[in-house]
């Protein structure tokens, strides 16, 4: 084994190197969407919710200009969308924030950078970017004290020193394993990521979309895990995986503010309904029929229990 395979670094650490450092899993010429598919790759109608959203948020702000930043931008598919479905005569002033490089043939209108806007003014939207956001894991050792799991760059893992200071107050707050072998994932630079998400606005909306779970129904082994190709996989730091933990989004709640809801909730909220259309359609306007079932059945997918409509939007309104 090298020496960077048998290094022993907190779980954060190792992730960050991973997702991030050089030749990480997130700067790879694919993308995400090379490993797997989220909500924006399922169909174009989750951009056209967000665009209604956008819009909705310039109603209410009085504006017909306003920003709309995506945090985690991957390769800039959900901005397209958004800017192809915004309604004739709102002002788009987009952003895309990524730490991979800038994608070939993006639309010149965007804005990349690889930190969040100050003063925006109009909707941050963050999809499936904070379960990205690196976290130590910690588990409880049998005389019932909570060790960070510390990890090799092959993926074996032993104990390590015990969670102090903020990290174990977060736990006692938050997530405090229960048995000997519980894990949690330790989720205070979620928090921190969120409420700066939140305080970039000067007025408008924010949004983080995640698998989620909430106190008094944590997963008592954590969920850290590995994707690769569209499969599940073990987490292995080495830049060959993505590497994810579902999100505590009540904690990011409470230091950042906001709402939780379920992805089907919000987005039927939206328009986005998997109602089949009437089988009268289909004697009238057959092409149109086709076209709306087609639509009806992208719509389920978005929607469905189970799937992607487990997804819990956490929502925040700034004045």
């Amino acid at each position: 084994m090298t020496d960077e395979t048998c290094q022993l670094r907190g779980w954060r650490e190792a992730t960050e190197t991973a997702l991030y450092g050089p030749g990480g899993f997130y700067l790879g010429p694919g993308g995400p969407a090379a490993h797997f598919r989220t909500s924006v790759h399922a169909s174009p109608l989750f951009a056209g919710a967000v665009a209604r959203l956008l819009a909705g948020t310039a109603e209410r702000l009085g504006t017909d200009a306003v920003h709309f930043v995506d945090v985690g931008a991957g390769r800039g598919e959900l901005l397209t969308g958004v800017l192809a479905a915004a309604p004739a005569g709102l002002r788009v002033l987009p952003y895309g924030v990524e730490r991979a490089p800038r994608p070939a043939g993006l639309d010149p209108r965007i804005e990349w950078t690889a930190a969040l806007p100050s003063g925006v003014t109009g909707l941050v939207f963050a999809n499936e970017w904070l379960d990205n956001v690196p976290v130590d894991v910690a588990e409880l050792d049998a005389e019932g004290v909570a060790r960070y799991v510390l990890v090799r760059g092959d993926g074996t893992e032993e104990a390590g020193p015990p969670v102090t200071g903020p990290d174990l107050e977060w736990l006692t707050e938050w997530w405090q394993p229960a048995e000997p072998g519980d894990r949690a994932e330790i989720g205070r630079p979620r928090d921190a990521a969120w409420a700066g998400a939140v305080g970039c606005l000067t007025a408008g909306t924010a949004v983080a979309v995640d698998y989620a779970h909430v106190r008094g129904a944590r997963p008592p082994f954590g969920t850290l895990t590995g994707f690769r190709d569209g499969r599940e996989v073990r987490p292995v730091p080495d830049g060959s995986c993505d590497i994810t933990s579902h999100v505590a989004l009540d904690a990011c709640a409470a230091a950042g503010g906001g709402t939780l809801s379920s992805q089907r909730d919000a987005l039927e909220s939206l328009g986005v309904s998997g109602a089949r259309p009437p089988l009268s359609l289909a004697s009238t306007s057959p092409r149109e029929y086709v076209r709306a079932l087609a639509q009806a059945g992208e719509a389920a997918e978005l929607t469905a229990r189970g799937g992607l409509g487990d997804f819990t939007w956490l929502r925040a309104e700034v004045a």
